[in-house]
């Protein structure tokens, strides 16, 4: 009598030949994600198909299969008849993306899971190493290391993978600013009392002023993108 079991892991034998051709998508997808998150390719870019496919050495099939992984990453779009673009995130990206840290920071803040600072620290100190070498885009992606540290201290693996969107936006949205050193500049120092008050056991202090400081750069940004609206209107 035939084993239904072993039947039905038999059929996987017919998928066989996508092993590969995921793989080499994941990786096209990580290779480019990662110019898009380091600002090689900035938010409104038309990705090309052919320079990609040429450089990478790549089906056009393997890049489509890794952009519908980055679409639904939210970090390119596709527009009918004109391609794959990076994203430009919206105003309402930037309402969402800092609704949902002051949700999950500022809780890690007043009641840490984790008391291990290591990380926190450690990323607070590279972006001091960025600013003294004025790498202000060091600097950006520095800050969010930091914050991401932050979010750890849920102590959540859940919420550590639910946030790696969040992370991504936001460094998207960084990518937006036209000057970086001004616009994180301040923030450094406030990453630093946002720290030392978590340092001293002063839990609600760090996420009262974490929340203040996360008003304070959303305003920013959304003041930031009004100007480049205004520009572009009278352009």
């Amino acid at each position: 009598m035939a084993n239904p079991a072993v039947d039905t892991y038999a059929q996987l034998a017919a998928h066989r030949g996508k092993l590969d051709r995921a793989s080499r998508s994941a990786q096209v997808a990580d290779i480019v994600r990662d110019g898009i998150l380091d600002g090689t390719f900035r938010p409104g870019t038309r990705l090309s198909e052919r320079d990609i496919c040429e450089a990478l050495t790549v089906s056009r099939n393997t890049l489509r299969e890794a952009f519908r992984t980055l679409i639904e990453e939210r970090l390119v779009a596709h527009e009918l008849n004109r391609g794959v673009f990076v994203r430009v995130p919206t105003v309402e990206d930037i309402a969402e993306v800092y609704r949902c840290r002051r949700i999950v920071e500022c809780a890690a803040l007043r009641d840490p899971a984790d008391a291990d600072l290591t990380r926190v620290r450690t990323a607070l100190e590279r972006a001091e190493r960025c600013a003294a070498q004025a790498d202000w885009t060091g600097v950006g992606t520095a800050d969010v290391d930091f914050h991401r540290a932050v979010t750890a201290l849920n102590g959540s693996r859940l919420l550590d993978s639910l946030m790696s969107g969040v992370w991504n936006e936001l460094r998207l949205i960084f990518h937006v600013v036209a000057d970086p050193e001004v616009f994180h500049r301040p923030y450094l120092h406030r990453n630093h009392e946002v720290f030392d008050a978590l340092a001293r056991g002063e839990g609600a202090t760090a996420a009262a002023l974490l929340a203040d400081y996360l008003g304070d750069a959303e305003a920013q940004l959304r003041a930031v993108y009004a100007e480049a609206h205004d520009r572009a209107a009278h352009g």
